[in-house]
């Protein structure tokens, strides 16, 4: 296993350079960077000024060559991509173009969202996931079977953003109950509050957004749950121990559950890019400032460094993810070898 691991981890060297490599020759070969939006400010400013503009803009090629030597695109696009690299083996991400600060402390400052919502939507989907896939495969095709498929699906065929407009419509006052808070984290009066109050205060306002987020994987888990156990319960080794007399509840939970929950912990690895991703279009919906926003609104601004930086934090994740579900599904079948 060690040897395995040690395997994976130098793999993960040429699949990181990759992966940041094409990146950063995209989204640095896409017209309306840096340089050009701000020219496009200057030159609108510009215009709102009476006269002068004929000599202004005579300047503007000067202008523009200082712009791109204080952004570092006087320099060939593979030199800075060796540069970013450089920096990079020093934790240095640069500075946000929008933010003007550090895109490490801009990250930091988005990261508790991003994070709080990722661990209790994933927290609360395998409770309930787990169980209710359980329960299903031990009354399939039943009354109770047919009904949480229904509304399983339902949930499914739902995207989050959508379910988001849809709670914030019945329940944030959009047109019916004005029952939860549609925006940010805290009330107004947070800081006012005692400490039972602000915890109090911090659910209240995310009940709908982790609704939407728990409801995003719940019927891909819940069914692929179901069906592992059912597969396992029809194989010999379970109908030969029931048949010699064992109790079905403990062939059940002490040996089919175990072999069943292989492919469920085979994506807990994902568990490592939700926390840090975020989602963007239910952050959005529900105006949550965290990762996923920060990234869609860097991309749409063209803020080149908190891109970069959160493509790498996120593919890093992501390959360590999938080292975490090899070492949990060797953790959960003792005959699982990677050697």
């Amino acid at each position: 296993m060690l040897v395995y691991l040690l395997k994976r981890i130098l793999l993960m060297v040429p699949t990181f350079l990759g992966i940041t490599l094409v990146v950063f020759f995209v989204i640095q070969s896409a017209p309306g960077g840096p340089v050009e939006q701000f020219v496009q400010e200057i030159t609108m400013g510009m215009g709102d000024e009476e006269g002068g503009l004929g000599e202004d803009l005579a300047m503007s090629e000067e202008l523009i060559d200082e712009l791109k030597i204080q952004f570092g695109f006087d320099k060939p696009i593979y030199v800075r991509y060796f540069l970013w690299l450089k920096d990079l083996f020093t934790l240095n991400f640069g500075e946000s173009y929008v933010y003007e600060e550090s895109v490490v402390d801009v990250i930091i400052s988005k990261f508790p969202v991003s994070l709080s919502f990722g661990i209790s939507s994933l927290f609360l989907t395998y409770l309930v996931c787990i169980p209710l896939g359980i329960a299903k495969a031990l009354k399939d095709k039943t009354a109770f079977d047919y009904a949480s498929s229904v509304a399983i699906f339902l949930a499914y065929s739902t995207p989050g953003f959508v379910l988001g407009v849809l709670l914030i419509v019945f329940f944030g006052g959009g047109s019916f109950w004005d029952v939860f808070p549609i925006g940010g984290l805290t009330s107004d009066e947070y800081e006012t509050f005692s400490w039972g109050q602000k915890i109090i205060d911090r659910l209240y306002h995310a009940i709908l957004p982790v609704t939407c987020y728990v409801l995003h994987n719940f019927a891909a888990l819940t069914m692929l749950m179901k069906n592992s156990l059912i597969g396992e319960l029809r194989l010999d080794y379970v109908k030969t121990a029931v048949a010699k007399g064992v109790p079905r509840f403990g062939v059940i939970y002490k040996h089919a559950l175990r072999n069943a929950l292989i492919p469920v912990v085979a994506g807990m690895g994902g568990v490592f890019s939700i926390i840090f991703a975020g989602s963007v279009l239910i952050e959005t919906v529900f105006n949550l400032d965290g990762i996923g926003l920060l990234t869609y609104t860097s991309v749409l601004k063209r803020d080149y460094t908190v891109i970069m930086a959160s493509v790498s934090l996120h593919s890093i994740l992501i390959m360590l993810g999938n080292l975490f579900s090899d070492f949990m599904m060797a953790l959960v079948d003792p005959r699982i070898d990677f050697n």
